[in-house]
C-alpha cells in the first residue's frame, strides 16, 4: 500500500474515531458509527468493526461507504483495512440516484446483473501474522452462548473448499495479503440456517461474488476474474449476466420478474454492477452496484414464516397482506404442526420452513408467482385502500410540511392535531376528523408528533373500531439511539422552530420566550418512544418509513413517496412519481403556507406543570423587560450594510434542482456543503456596505436618508423594508473553498432600481470552513469575469430558464448591536 493509500486509511479511521458513539463534530447532518473490538481467532491480532446507521449511507459526508469494515494496527503502528464490504448499495427507485433516469445518465455499461444467493454474507482476509480472517457483516468468532455463529460456520466451509483444490486457508490468507483485498460471498447452508430459498446439501457452500480492495473508496474486480479466483480456490459462484445496454437490462428483469426466476431457479433479484461516468473521455470510472429486488412471492413467504412462528408460541398471528392465502396456509400449517410435535421447535430454529412452505404449495399446485399474478389479475383481494400516514416525530421535524406537500401532490386527506381547539376528548376530536376524511380519500395524514406509545395505541385503536380494514403506515422521524442523536435534532429543530415565529397553531416562537419554547421542545425529546414493529402498538404499521430529521423536507418527502409508490402501486393508479421539480414545487407550496391569527390558540397548560400555570394566575411570573429605545442617530450608528433578502426556500431549490441534473464532479461541493452544514441560512445581496461609505458617500447617504425615512413611519421595526427588489438569477460559480450566485437586479414592482457598489452583484451560499469569510465570494467572481471564464480552478454552471425572484430591501445592524 502506497503512502497516499496509507494516509486515506488513516484520515477513514480519525474520522470513524471521531464520530465512534455520536455524531461527527460541527455537522448538522453528520453521522454516528458503533466501534466493536473482536480477538481473532487463532492469532494475537485484534480487529475493530465499524457499524453505520443505515440511513447515515445516503448522507454525502460519510468518510467511506462499505457496509462490512474491519481495520486494525499493523506492527509498525499503522491504521490498515482488513476486511471491506462492498458499498452500500440501493434499490431501484429506493433514492434519487437508483431512479431509472439517473441511472441513464450517470453510468456506462457493460452491466454486470449477479443473482442475489439467499444467505448470509461473508467476508474473507489475510492479517499479518499469515491468519485468514473469517467475518459476518459485523463480528467475526464464536457466540457467547452455544449457538456457532455465521463466521465459524463459514470458515468451516472455507476450509473444506480449499481442501478439495489441494491447498490451505493459510495459503488463502497469503494470496488476499498480496492483493490488499477481501474476497466476498453468501454462506447458503439450509442445515445451518434456512433462509427463503432453498439449498439442499448439494447446493450449499461458499458462493462467491465479489472481490474489494481494503480501500476507503469502493474499488472490485470484474465477475469474470471473482470467477477465475473461485475456481483456483476451490469455491462455488454466484452466476451473473453482462448485458451491454441499460435497455436491454430492463427487459431482462422485466421477464425475470414474470416468474420472479433466472435459468430456471428461483430468486430475489439481481446485484446490479457497473461503471459510473468518468469525468473526462477514456476514464474508466468508479465501480458503482445498484440492486433490482422481485418484493413478491418472498414478502409472502417471509409473511407466512412469522405467523407460522406466531402460532407455535401460542400468540395470535398478525399479517396484513395475502389475507386469503396466508389463512389457507396457516390451516394447513396447524395440521403439519399437530402431526410432528418436534415440528415447532425445529420450525423455530429455522429448520422445516421451506419444506412447510413447499408442501403447501404442492398441495395447492401453485408456484408462490402463480398466487401473486393471480392476486393481481384479480385485483387487490385485501379490500379497498384505506390507508392512514401517522407521523412519529417532535415538534420542528418537519412533519406538516411534508404532509402539506403530499396533499399538493395527490389530493389526500390531512387533518392536524394542532387545529383542535379545546382540551376537552382532544384524542376523540381527532380521531372523527381522521376517519370522516378517511370516507373520502384513499390516504389520510393524522398530523400529530405521536411521539408516545400511548398515542400511537390511541389512534390505531380509535380508528380500528370505526374502519377496521385501516392500513396504518408510521412516518418515522428516527431519534434513537438518544445519546448520538440528540445534540444534533436539538440544533436543527430548535433552528427551524424559533425560525417560524408565530407561523404555527400552537408554538409561537415570536410571542412566547425562548426558553418557554426550547422548554417544551425537551418536553417531546424526553418523552420520545421510537417505533418498535416487534411491540405493541407498533407491530400494528403495515409499514414503516424511516426519516431524517435533519434531512430537508424535500428529502423527505422524496423518502415518503418512493416507499409508498413501491408498497402501494394500486394508491397511484398507474400514475408516474411526481418529478423533482414537482415535488419541489409541492414543499415551496408548502413553507409558504401561513396561520392565520384565528387559527393559533394556546396550549401552554398542556405543555406545562401546573406549578408554572399558577404562577401565571397569581401573576408571580417576570415579564421580560423591554428592549431600550433608540433615536434614529444612534441606529444608524450601528448599520453594516443595506441588501436585497431573499427566500431561503427559493434559493434553496433553484440549487438543489441545478444540481440534481449535474455530473458528479459539478456537484461535488454543492453535496459537500450540504453534508457539512456550511449552506447560508438566510440570502441576500449586498448592495452597500459600511466599509464602502467613503468611497461612494452620495450612495450610502441615499440608503441612510430612505432608512430614516421609513423609521418614522414605523418606529416599532429597528429594519424595515425599505421597498420591494427583484433579480435575476444567472449563474452559479464555486471553486473548492466557496459558492455564490452571480445576479443581475433588476426594476422592481414599484420601478425603483436599487444601485449596488459592486461591479458583480451576488449571492454567498456557503463557504468550507469557518475561516473562509462570505465576503470572498466577491474576489472569486471577479477572477472567474476576469478569465473570461477559463480559470480551471473555478466551476461555474448557468441557470436556465431567466429565473427571477422578488425580495426585500433592507438595513442589517452590526452583530451584538
Amino acid at each position: 500500500m502506497g503512502q497516499g493509500e496509507q494516509h486515506g486509511v488513516r484520515q477513514m479511521v480519525q474520522a470513524l474515531e471521531s464520530a465512534k458513539g455520536g455524531r461527527s463534530k460541527g455537522k448538522k447532518q453528520g453521522f454516528s458509527c458503533r466501534k466493536s473490538t473482536y480477538a481473532v481467532d487463532g492469532s494475537d491480532i485484534y480487529v475493530d468493526s465499524w457499524k453505520f446507521n443505515d440511513w447515515d449511507y445516503k448522507k454525502d459526508d460519510l468518510p467511506t461507504y462499505a457496509r462490512g469494515l474491519f481495520t486494525t494496527k499493523n506492527s509498525a503502528g499503522n491504521p490498515e483495512i482488513v476486511i471491506r464490504g462492498y458499498n452500500k448499495f440501493f434499490n431501484v427507485d429506493e433514492v434519487k440516484e437508483t431512479e431509472w433516469k439517473h441511472v441513464e445518465r450517470d453510468t456506462k455499461g457493460p452491466y454486470e446483473l449477479s443473482v442475489k444467493e439467499n444467505g448470509c454474507i461473508i467476508f474473507l482476509s489475510g492479517l499479518e501474522d499469515g491468519t485468514l480472517l473469517v467475518c459476518s457483516k459485523h463480528s467475526t468468532g464464536a457466540r457467547e452462548d452455544a449457538s456457532a455463529s455465521h463466521s465459524v460456520v463459514g470458515k468451516k466451509w472455507i476450509e473444506k473448499h480449499v481442501a478439495s483444490v489441494g491447498k490451505t486457508t493459510q495459503d488463502l490468507a497469503r494470496t488476499l495479503r498480496e492483493m490488499n483485498a477481501t474476497a466476498v460471498g453468501e454462506l447458503c447452508d439450509d442445515d445451518f440456517e434456512e433462509h427463503v430459498l432453498a439449498y439442499p446439501p448439494e447446493l450449499a457452500g461458499f458462493y462467491m461474488h465479489g472481490i474489494n480492495f481494503n480501500l476507503p473508496e469502493f474499488a472490485t474486480l470484474s465477475g469474470p476474474e471473482v470467477h477465475e479466483f473461485a475456481d483456483t480456490w476451490g469455491f462455488k459462484k454466484a452466476e451473473y449476466e453482462i448485458i451491454q445496454t441499460l435497455d436491454e437490462v430492463k427487459d431482462f428483469l422485466s421477464k425475470c420478474a414474470e416468474t420472479g426466476s433466472w435459468n430456471g431457479r428461483d430468486t430475489e433479484g439481481f446485484v446490479i454492477r457497473c461503471k459510473l461516468q468518468g469525468n473526462k473521455p477514456g476514464d474508466a470510472g468508479l465501480d458503482w452496484f445498484f440492486k433490482y429486488k422481485f418484493e413478491e412471492p418472498y414478502l409472502m413467504y417471509r409473511q407466512w414464516r412469522e405467523a407460522t412462528k406466531a402460532i407455535i408460541a401460542g400468540k395470535p398471528p398478525r399479517y396484513k397482506k395475502h389475507k386469503k392465502i396466508t389463512e389457507e396456509y396457516l390451516l394447513y400449517a396447524r395440521q403439519q404442526l399437530a402431526k410432528d410435535k418436534n415440528l415447532g421447535k425445529q420450525y423455530n430454529q429455522n429448520h422445516g420452513i421451506i419444506k412447510m412452505r413447499d408442501g403447501f404449495l404442492k398441495e395447492k399446485g401453485q408456484t408462490g408467482a402463480d398466487i401473486i399474478n393471480q392476486e393481481e389479475a384479480a385485483g387487490s383481494t385485501d379490500g379497498p385502500i384505506n390507508i392512514l400516514l401517522v407521523p412519529i416525530a417532535t415538534i420542528g421535524c418537519g412533519k406538516t410540511t411534508v404532509a402539506k406537500a403530499l396533499v399538493k401532490l395527490f389530493g389526500w386527506g390531512h387533518t392536524q392535531n394542532d387545529n383542535v381547539q379545546g382540551k376537552g376528548n382532544r384524542a376523540g376530536r381527532f380521531t372523527l376528523a381522521i376517519t370522516n376524511l378517511m370516507s373520502a380519500h384513499p390516504v389520510v395524514i393524522a398530523d400529530r408528533n405521536n411521539h408516545q406509545k400511548r398515542e400511537r395505541e390511541q389512534i390505531i385503536n380509535d380508528v380500528a373500531k370505526v374502519i377496521p380494514d385501516t392500513k396504518f403506515v408510521a412516518l418515522h422521524y428516527v431519534h434513537e439511539p438518544k445519546d448520538q442523536m440528540l445534540n444534533g435534532i436539538r440544533k436543527v429543530t430548535q433552528g427551524r422552530v424559533l425560525d417560524r415565529g408565530d407561523n404555527h397553531q400552537t408554538i409561537q416562537a415570536a410571542s412566547k420566550g425562548q426558553a418557554e419554547i426550547v422548554g417544551i421542545m425537551e418536553g417531546f425529546l424526553n418523552r420520545f418512544q421510537g417505533c418498535d414493529t416487534n411491540r405493541e402498538p407498533d407491530s400494528n404499521f403495515e409499514e414503516v418509513i424511516d426519516l431524517d430529521v435533519a434531512a430537508s423536507s424535500l428529502e423527505n418527502l422524496e423518502t415518503v413517496i418512493n416507499q409508498l409508490y413501491n408498497a402501494y402501486p394500486t394508491v397511484f393508479k398507474g400514475r408516474e412519481m411526481p418529478s423533482h421539480q414537482e415535488m419541489e414545487d409541492a414543499i415551496e407550496y408548502a413553507m409558504k403556507h401561513t396561520v392565520e391569527a384565528d387559527e393559533r390558540h394556546d396550549l401552554s397548560g398542556t405543555f406545562q406543570n401546573k406549578k408554572d400555570n399558577k404562577q401565571k394566575v397569581n401573576g408571580s411570573k417576570q415579564s421580560t423587560p423591554e428592549p431600550k429605545q433608540l433615536s434614529p442617530d444612534e441606529l444608524v450608528k450601528r448599520l453594516e450594510y443595506f441588501g436585497i433578502t431573499l427566500s431561503a426556500t427559493n434559493i434553496n431549490s433553484v440549487l438543489s434542482s441545478l444540481f440534481a441534473d449535474a455530473t458528479p464532479e459539478e456537484s461535488k461541493f454543492w453535496k459537500q456543503l450540504k453534508g457539512t452544514n456550511r449552506i447560508q441560512r438566510e440570502f441576500h445581496i449586498t448592495l452597500m456596505h459600511r466599509a464602502s461609505s467613503t468611497q461612494n458617500p452620495q450612495l450610502w447617504q441615499y440608503y441612510i436618508d430612505l432608512y430614516r425615512d421609513t423609521l418614522n413611519n414605523q418606529k416599532d421595526d429597528r429594519t424595515p423594508s425599505l421597498g420591494p427588489g427583484r433579480l435575476r438569477l444567472e449563474r452559479v460559480i464555486w471553486d473548492d473553498r466557496l459558492m455564490g450566485i452571480l445576479v443581475r437586479i433588476l426594476p422592481s414592482s414599484n420601478g425603483t432600481v436599487w444601485n449596488s457598489v459592486n461591479e458583480y452583484p451576488h449571492i454567498t451560499i456557503g463557504t468550507a470552513g469557518d475561516g473562509i469569510k462570505p465576503v470572498e465570494t466577491n474576489a472569486l467572481i471577479q477572477r472567474w469575469a476576469e478569465s473570461d471564464g477559463k480559470d480551471t480552478s473555478i466551476m461555474s454552471k448557468e441557470i436556465l430558464g431567466m429565473k427571477e425572484l422578488d425580495g426585500a430591501v433592507k438595513p442589517v445592524m452590526q452583530r451584538g448591536r
